[in-house]
């Protein structure tokens, strides 16, 4: 099985008609993704790429029944397109879209409260169930089916672990890029809940930065209910107190936030922890036996 996407997922693009909607759009659907539609305000009617064309989020779902909705649109139009999504009730929303400001995140937070939308990101690279559907800009030849659930902050390391994984013979069910913004829809304890309840999921690798609360939330729900292997990452040890490491959420501030504190909070959680993104296929083999 998989998580959040499979071969029952109908996708619209929002920004289709866009140099990174048009080009992500084509390769989602040559993956096998059914991409039932995209949506540019004024421009409903065309087409792109035999793919067609609608003015909002609420025409292309009612003559698509499009149930997921993927972003890449600019970041100024990002929460206007979010919150369209959210109205218009489709279940689950993917922003790839970066550089959303932290004031529209809170409002769309807000909006997700109470709402039936889930959202992946915002900067984010999406997710994909190997051989069934792709939704984002994760590279698809990388993947292979299998039975491990792959979370991660960081979309560059994702890719190298879920590389290192296929290089082993070790496919996965769902691989979930979460973004790494402070404010973020989808976080480590969601996604580790629906592997946990993935019948088909058999382990869990999740990959962490430095900044942030999310892998100490995330060592407290994996000590209290989750039974499959976890085997985890941490980036960012050599990061110097103070300093940006790439994503907004990944800020060395004080105490438990720093990739020493998170080891140990997951170690003390049963999680196995790896020094080196190559280690985790064999660190995996060893508990999934």
């Amino acid at each position: 099985m998989s998580i959040l996407i499979d071969q029952n997922t109908k996708l619209i693009v929002q920004g289709i008609t866009g140099r990174d909607g048009s080009f992500h759009a084509k390769k989602m659907a040559e993956y096998g993704t059914k991409v039932v539609g995209g949506v540019t305000p004024g421009k409903g009617g065309q087409n792109v790429e035999g793919i067609p064309v609608f003015n909002s989020v609420k025409e292309a779902k009612d003559m698509t029944e499009a149930n997921t909705a993927v972003i890449y649109v600019p970041a100024k139009f990002a929460k206007d397109a979010i919150l369209e999504d959210i109205k218009a009730g489709i279940q689950l929303v993917i922003c790839i879209t970066e550089g959303l400001p932290v004031l529209d995140m809170i409002e769309v937070s807000g909006a997700l409260r109470g709402s039936s939308t889930r959202l992946i990101g915002p900067n984010c690279p999406g997710l994909i169930s190997p051989g069934k559907s792709k939704v984002g800009i994760l590279p698809g030849h990388i993947h292979t089916p299998g039975p491990i659930g792959v979370v991660s902050r960081s979309g560059t390391l994702t890719y190298e672990v879920v590389y290192n994984l296929t290089l082993s013979g070790i496919g996965q069910s769902t691989c979930l890029g979460l973004g790494g913004d402070p404010v973020i829809g989808t976080r480590f304890v969601e996604a580790l809940e629906l592997f946990e309840k993935d019948p088909e999921t058999k382990g869990i690798v999740m990959v962490g930065e430095i900044g942030g609360e999310d892998e100490q939330l995330a060592a407290k729900y994996i000590k209290a209910h989750v039974k499959k292997p976890v085997v985890g990452f941490i980036a960012g040890k050599t990061a110097p107190p103070g300093k940006r490491m790439g994503h907004a959420g990944a800020i060395i501030s004080s105490g438990d936030t720093t990739a020493e504190a998170k080891v140990r909070v997951l170690r003390d959680a049963g999680v196995v922890v790896a020094d080196y993104p190559d280690e985790i296929p064999q660190l995996l083999s060893q508990k999934i036996k």
